[in-house]
Order: structure tokens, then sequence, then C-alpha cells
């Protein structure tokens, strides 16, 4: 009888010895061997996966988020083509040439959702992949909430940047009433080609970004053109601290005052600009407001009169009507307000009424021969 007992016991361990890894295996469901992302800058993404299972994989899903800010957390999900088996290799290419460009510095959070044929699904851990340029060897220096990355020059020339965008903050918060509140990069390149080449489909004029959602700002200025860059900082700078004062999830404001204000950061206008000014001023050609409400073209003849014009009208509402109204349009905006709305409610007048009255004014001052773009009634002297 003991050695009936006994037998039966060994059967039933042995039963339990077979069984119990099998039942482990079963539940356990698809596995992550691997995964990685890698920055082909300024055009490409590239995620990768390796995962097996007991049982075979039939979806594989890879969903990213990129750090910015906003006023909804934003996840993509793309599924990935692969042959379906027990072990699997996938991949997928964010083509940024039609997903639109990042500016250097950002991050990109990754994760995959494996799924398999009985219905069983696993996340993988959050990783992360910086969008970094790494076609050139970057120094840093900080300062504050500033920091300045460059490759091309000395020391002393990032030194200078850095006391040009330390300079403007100040002159931005007497302009607008407000501070930057989060950190910024400034990223400098070689020159305008550099800038270019880091850039997807960039107009041929761009010398200069400002990405407000990203905290980031790219300028092609070389080690020679300082004095150029020392103005164009304020003027990026200017971007930002403008989203920050307008910023909603509803409507962004006209272009001509985004860039109007960054021009007038910048002071008085310069060279080819006041030309360009002049010239359509003395052939009645100025682009009208309402058209300076949208994006600016890409040929560059046309870009200079835009940035000449937009600075004109800002310089000119502020001057005639105050500091004190601009800083409330643009809390209007931060409302949500469209354009017209916004206008009327500060200003008493709408976009084509400003239009009326600001050519006018243009006329009135620049062909009675009293003054021109270049000197202190259109040229941003009153702050």
């Amino acid at each position: 009888m003991k050695h009936k007992l006994l037998i039966i016991l060994l059967l039933v361990s042995v039963v339990l010895v077979m069984v119990a890894p099998v039942a482990a295996q079963s539940q356990s469901g698809p596995r992550v061997l691997s995964s990685g992302a890698q920055a082909d800058f300024p055009t490409r993404l590239n995620f990768s996966l390796s995962a097996s299972g007991d049982s075979q994989i039939t979806d594989v899903r890879v969903r990213y988020e990129v750090e910015r800010t906003g006023f909804a957390r934003v996840t993509a999900e793309v599924a990935v083509p692969f042959t379906p088996g027990t072990q699997v290799d996938a991949g997928y290419t964010l083509d940024m040439r039609f997903t639109g460009g990042l500016p250097p510095g950002t991050v990109v959070e990754y994760w995959w959702l494996v799924s398999d044929d009985r219905g069983r699904v696993i996340t993988s851990e959050v990783k992360q992949v910086n969008w970094d340029d790494a076609r050139y060897a970057w120094r840093s220096l900080s300062e504050g909430q500033l920091t300045v990355y460059w490759y091309a020059g000395n020391d002393a020339f990032a030194r200078e940047m850095m006391a040009a965008a330390q300079a403007a903050l100040p002159r931005l918060g007497q302009d607008t009433g407000t501070l930057l509140s989060s950190p910024v990069s400034l990223y400098l390149y070689n020159g305008s080609g550099d800038l270019q080449g880091a850039m997807v489909f960039p107009s041929e004029w761009t010398g200069g970004a400002a990405y407000p959602d990203y905290g980031i700002i790219t300028l092609g200025v070389s080690p020679v053109m300082l004095d150029w860059g020392k103005r164009t900082v304020a003027h990026e700078l200017a971007h930002l601290v403008v989203h920050q004062l307008t910023d909603n999830p509803y409507l962004d404001i006209p272009v001509w005052l985004d860039e109007g204000m960054a021009m007038y950061a910048e002071g008085p206008l310069e060279g080819q600009f006041t030309t360009s000014f002049r010239r359509a001023v003395a052939a009645d050609r100025l682009f009208t407001v309402r058209t300076l409400s949208s994006p600016f073209s890409a040929l560059t003849d046309q870009a200079v009169l835009a940035y000449a014009q937009s600075f004109s009208i800002v310089d000119y509402l502020i001057g005639t009507y105050g500091q004190s109204r601009m800083l409330e349009l643009l809390g209007v905006f931060r409302q949500g307000s469209d354009y017209d709305a916004a206008l009327l409610k500060v200003y008493g007048f709408d976009t084509d009424g400003l239009n009326r009255l600001w050519r006018d004014y243009v006329r009135s001052q620049y062909l009675a021969g009293a003054a021109t773009p270049s000197q202190p009634e259109l040229a941003g002297a009153v702050r």
C-alpha cells in the first residue's frame, strides 16, 4: 500500500513538473527582444523592433510622442507591416518630408504594442530618442534659462551671442509685459546654407527660425555675421515671448502681428527692408493687411516686403494708440478671438479698417516727404 502511494505521488510530481513550464509559457505572450530608434537628421527617424512569442505574432504597432508644449497630449500610432511568425523583425521610418520637420534638440518618446493570434497584447517599455543634428560637433554655453549651441567660431563668438540674447530679454519684457517662463535652446549654424540643410523644404531666404512649442531657435549666423546675428536673435526670441502671451487651443495670431512684433524687437528697419518698403509705397503695390494675415511668400523679394510691412503696421499701432493697446490686443488673442473681432474690441476697426488707416498714414508720411521707414516716425522709435 505504501509503495503504491509512493508511485502515485511520484507520477503526480512528474506530471506537475511537465505541465507547469508549459502553463507558465502559455501565459507569457509575446516578448520584445530589442527595440531602438535612430535619427537620420533632418529627414528620417528609423524605428526598429525584434520580438518573439510562443504563438504567432499577428500585429505590431509603434506609438510615439514628440515633447512639446500644447493643450492636449498627442500620441501617434502606426500599424507596422511585417511577416507574421513566432519571431519577427519590424521597422518603421518616420519621414519628415511628409509629416513636417522637427528642430534639433527635440525629444521623441516611443514604445511598441505587439499582439499574437491568441489575443494577447504586450506593451514595451517607453524609450526616448534625441533628434540631434549629429553632423556637427556642437559645444554649449548656458546662462539662466538660455543655452547656446554652436560649432563654428571660438568661445568669444558664443559669449557675444549669449550677451545679445540676454540683453534682448528685458527689452522684450518692456514691449510685451512678460518674460520667458521656460528654457530656450539656441542653435547657431555656420551661415544660412548650413541652417537650410538642417530643415525640410526651407524657403530660400530663411536665415533663422523659431519653434515656440519646442522652446528652440535656430540661426544661420557665422562668426563674421555677428552684428546681423545679434539683431536676429532678438527677432526669434520675440516669437517665443509673443507665443507665450497668445498661445491658445483655438487660433493663431495673424502672421503680420507675429512677424511685426519680432521685427519691432530688432529695432529700426535695415537696408533691403527699407528699400523694398519705400519702392512699394511709391508704386502703390503694398500687400493688404488681410493678405499679410497668412504665411508669407517663399519668394525672397515678396517676403522682404511682407516683413517690412508687418514692422510698419505694428509700429503704426504702437505709435498711434500706445503700447498698452498692443498688450491688450495680445491678451484678447490669447482668449482665442478671431482677427477681426480682436481688432474691433481693442481699436474699434477690423482688418480692412486697419488696412485703410495704416495705408493712409504711410502715404501721408512718405509721399509728403516727411519721413521714410528708416526714420523715427516709422522705425520703432516709440516703444
